[in-house]
């Protein structure tokens, strides 16, 4: 793995790759959204519904997933105004990892057991 040496010019996103997955994946509610949406494409209030996140943290974290690319938004030219969240084709190439993240869960935590 090739990592960059940290120091205080470097930029921290960019400094080590998983660094920058975790940067872009850190947020209580980003990896959940992301499960969410691999079902398919979600309007907001459905988001809001599955995870029962408020309305100004679902907001917020719905943007900045966009911001790093790995959802889309799309917005309907109706009245009144509908807009859908869907994955990108990066947030795609994201779901072996939460596959593998899932699996990992089972195999060490078993129902609600933390050992």
């Amino acid at each position: 793995m090739n990592v960059t040496v940290f120091d205080s010019t470097t930029n921290q996103r960019t400094a080590c790759p998983v660094t920058r997955v975790q940067q872009m994946v850190a947020g209580k509610w980003k990896i959940i959204l992301l499960w969410h949406l691999t079902h398919g494409t979600h309007r907001f209030h459905e988001l809001q519904q599955l995870t029962g996140i408020s309305k100004g943290t679902l907001t917020r974290q719905l943007r900045e997933l966009e911001a790093d690319g790995l959802i889309q938004r799309h917005v309907f030219g109706e009245v009144p105004p509908r807009v859908e969240y869907s994955l990108t084709d990066a947030g795609h190439s994201f779901l072996p990892i939460l596959d593998q993240m899932a699996a990992w869960s089972e195999q060490h935590f078993q129902g609600n057991d933390h050992e």
